[in-house]
């Protein structure tokens, strides 16, 4: 198949271009970035491109200004505008993960400011297969198998299905010149050892086909995720209960689900509240750690986010809910408890014809009997608790027994008056000050929602 034939249908089945897209090109001087550029200002009459390019110089070479050179020459022979950026590589830790940064981060920002809706990478089946290989040997899972994604939000790889040595000799069909890089050849790098020592050994001694054996095991694995993906994004859909910077999901519905699409639904549910971290076959594992019978009975901390598991849900916060603060309670008046997004409304009421309200939100007690000032506060540790009706009992086993999810434990308004706790928010009553034919004034206690600011209405 003509090289034209096979990049047109690389584009069409993985829906790479439509027709009439701004593309920014990669165009680092060498073979393959500079078959890329050939390649699609072919394609550029009939399918309405318009081709921008780009140079990244890392600066990690004394002569890679001549590759920018190589690089405007091949922009001017297409008539194609060429940029170039010139970066700083951060020697600490990795350095081509440092390089592979800064270019990318080099590359969104020229995208956005010429309008391109589209960023093309010259990465070929070679690397396709490299990036596999490398990923198998360093202990990858499906995900890190899928290899090199054709396409990524707006970045694609029109050769991902290609050949490097038939990009090169489409190059020297056409007379054109590219430039090796030298550190592609340094053995510190890992890639460089695949690509130049155990790629080679595996083709001359096992199987001569092994690179096309890879790309077709990235394409399978890359099927597999796509379908975990959806399937996965479907349940979390079903599942999940978004508020507070927080998604909580049922534990047993989860558990009930194969363990891969499990795990999977709380890896994307990290990734919908924003985490930016990468989330890493480490991280995955640890995100299932959430499943295992008993739960972990303390929060864990995985990319940014926090995992936490209390009775029959689960948590994934990237940050943790504040607590209640301490506060006097106005009587009467409207105490405001911002934290929880709620306010204590205390009011003073004549005994005669009052009726003691029965829902959990709302509570009386006799006024002239309940002693000391009120405060209204989070639970510490050690409380102990006289519930209207029964006997003394910790506060933590009320709560538990309440189902109170953990991490809302320090959110509860515990009303006491001398010390004494006489109402456990929204869901019992104390002993105390009960309201009864004798009572003349009663003091009426309720959890409202906070007010929402006008902000001008």
């Amino acid at each position: 198949m003509a090289l034209r034939d096979q990049i047109e249908r690389t584009l069409r089945r993985h829906a790479m271009l439509a027709g009439g897209e701004t593309v920014l090109v990669a165009v680092s001087g060498g073979a393959d970035s500079v078959a890329l550029l050939f390649l699609l200002q072919s394609l550029v009459p009939d399918w309405r491109l318009r081709l921008h390019v780009l140079h990244v110089d890392h600066q990690l070479r004394a002569d890679s200004s001549g590759d920018a050179e190589l690089v405007r020459a091949l922009g001017a022979r297409f008539g194609v505008p060429v940029d170039v950026a010139t970066v700083t590589v951060d020697p600490r830790g990795s350095l081509e993960a440092a390089a592979r940064a800064a270019r990318y981060a080099a590359l969104e920002t020229c995208a956005a400011r010429v309008g391109a809706h589209r960023i093309a990478l010259g990465h070929t089946a070679d690397d396709q297969a490299e990036t596999v290989l490398m990923r198998l040997v360093q202990g990858a899972g499906v995900r890190g198998l899928a290899g090199i994604p054709p396409l990524r939000g707006r970045i694609i790889r029109p050769l991902i299905e290609i050949r490097r040595s038939t990009l090169e000799a489409e190059l020297r069909r056409a007379g054109l010149r590219w430039v090796e890089d030298p550190t592609n050849r340094d053995p510190k790098f890992l890639r460089n050892r695949i690509r130049h020592e155990l790629l080679p050994l595996l083709a001359d001694s096992y199987n001569p086909e092994i690179g096309g054996g890879l790309v077709r095991l990235a394409a399978l694995a890359r099927d597999t995720v796509t379908a975990l993906d959806r399937t996965a994004a479907a349940e979390l859909d079903r599942l999940s209960v978004w508020s507070d910077g927080a998604v909580t999901l049922p534990l047993d519905t989860l558990r009930a689900l194969p363990r891969q699409v499990a795990a999977e639904v709380l890896r994307q549910a990290a990734g919908r509240l924003g985490s930016r971290a990468p989330l890493r076959a480490w991280t995955h594992r640890g995100l299932r750690r959430a499943l295992v019978i008993p739960p972990p009975r303390r929060p864990f901390r995985l990319s940014g986010v926090t995992v936490e598991v209390s009775g029959a849900l689960a948590r994934l916060a990237l940050a943790p809910l504040p607590a209640l603060v301490e506060r006097p309670v106005e009587v009467p008046g409207l105490t405001e408890l911002p934290e929880v997004g709620q306010a204590l409304e205390a009011r003073l009421v004549g005994a005669d014809a009052y009726t003691v309200p029965r829902e959990a939100s709302r509570v009386a007690f006799d006024a002239d009997e309940l002693a000391g000032p009120l405060v209204v506060r989070a639970r510490r540790p050690g409380d102990r608790f006289v519930p209207f009706g029964g006997p003394e009992r910790r506060l933590k086993t009320l709560l538990i027994d309440a189902k109170v999810p953990r991490w809302d434990r320090d959110r509860i308004p515990v009303v006491e008056a001398a010390g004494a706790i006489v109402w456990v928010g929204h869901l019992r009553r104390g002993a105390a000050a009960r309201v009864t034919a004798r009572t003349r004034r009663v003091l009426e206690l309720a959890l409202v929602p906070l007010a929402q600011p006008d902000h001008g209405r």
